[in-house]
C-alpha cells in the first residue's frame, strides 16, 4: 500500500508540475503579411490607436540611411510605413509627451509625433550599438542600453549621463515605477533608485524586449524566436516558439488592458498580436 501511495503522489506531483509550467499560454490574433521592413520594436500608442515599428531595412548595425519608423494599426494593418525616413538601423522606441525617442546606432534620435520630423538627435558618448529605450513619463527621463559597451545610459533634458555599466548582453529596457528592469544576456534584472542590482531569472536565451503584466509577473522576448513569461519569484513557462520559422521575436509591444502582446519577426518582416491568457 505505501508503494501504491507513492506512486499516486508522484504521478499528483508531475501533474501539478505540468499545470504550473503551463499556467499561461498565448493565443494568435494576427499577423500582418511578410511585407514589414525588418521590424525590431513595436511601440503601442493608445491614444491614437495605432502601432509604431522601428523599420530597420537593411543591415542589422549598417549605417546605410535606409532605416525608419512605420504605423500600423492596432489591428495589423499598414497605416504608414514611412513615417519617419532616413534613419540607419533603429531599434528600441519610447515615448515622451509629444516626442518619438529612438536609439539608432550611437544617437538617440528625437521625433515629432505630429509629423514624424527628425527634431534633434542626442549622441551618446562612446556609443556603439544601442539597443532598447525606455521613457519614465514620472521624471520625464530616458533609459537606453548600449549591448557593445555593456553600459545603460539616461538621457534627462537631452543631457545624456551614465547610469549603469558592466551589464554584458545590455538589451531590453523597462521602467516601472521606480525601478528600471533590464536584459543582461539571458538574465533579467532590476535596479532602484539606489542602482542596487537584483536579479530576478534566468531564461534559456537572451534576453531582447520587456514588458510588464501588470501583477508583478513580466513577458520577455528572446531574438532567436521565443517568448517567455515570468513570475515575480523567478519562474519561467514558455509561451511561444517561432525559431524553426526564423520567425524572431524582438522588441514587444503590451496591452495591459486587452493582454495583447505585439512581436516584431525582425527577419520574417511581420508583426504579429497574441493574446495572453
Amino acid at each position: 500500500m505505501k508503494q501504491i501511495f507513492l506512486s499516486l503522489g508522484l504521478v499528483v506531483g508531475l501533474f501539478m508540475s505540468c499545470q504550473s509550467q503551463n499556467a499561461h499560454k498565448v493565443t494568435k490574433l494576427w499577423e500582418t503579411d511578410a511585407v514589414i521592413k525588418t521590424p525590431e520594436s513595436v511601440l503601442p500608442d493608445f491614444e491614437n490607436q495605432q502601432l509604431y515599428v522601428s523599420l530597420i531595412e537593411g543591415g542589422g548595425w549598417d549605417a546605410d540611411g535606409k532605416g525608419g519608423i512605420g504605423i500600423l494599426t492596432m489591428d495589423g494593418k499598414i497605416k504608414n510605413q514611412d513615417f519617419v525616413t532616413g534613419l540607419n538601423a533603429p531599434k528600441g522606441l519610447g515615448r515622451l509627451n509629444q516626442n518619438l525617442y529612438a536609439a539608432d546606432m550611437g544617437v538617440v534620435v528625437v521625433i515629432s509625433l505630429t509629423n514624424g520630423k527628425v527634431l534633434k538627435t542626442i549622441a551618446i558618448p562612446g556609443g556603439k550599438n544601442l539597443n532598447d529605450i525606455t521613457a519614465d513619463t514620472n521624471t520625464n527621463t530616458i533609459y537606453v542600453s548600449d549591448s557593445k559597451t555593456g553600459r545603460i545610459w539616461k538621457i534627462i533634458n537631452d543631457t545624456p549621463e551614465l547610469y549603469l555599466e558592466g551589464v554584458n548582453g545590455a538589451n531590453g529596457l523597462k521602467q516601472v515605477g521606480s525601478e528600471l528592469f533590464f536584459a543582461k544576456g539571458k538574465a533579467l534584472w532590476k535596479a532602484g533608485v539606489d542602482k542596487k542590482q537584483v536579479k530576478i531569472a534566468n531564461v534559456p536565451n537572451g534576453i531582447d524586449g520587456i514588458e510588464p503584466v501588470g501583477n508583478g509577473d513580466f513577458i520577455v522576448t528572446a531574438w532567436a524566436g521565443y517568448l517567455y513569461y515570468v513570475t515575480a519569484d523567478g519562474k519561467v513557462e514558455t509561451l511561444l516558439d517561432t525559431h524553426t520559422e526564423k520567425k524572431n521575436a524582438a522588441d514587444i509591444g503590451y496591452d495591459q488592458k486587452n493582454k495583447i502582446i505585439y512581436i516584431p519577426s525582425f527577419n520574417g518582416n511581420t508583426v504579429a498580436a497574441y493574446k495572453l491568457d
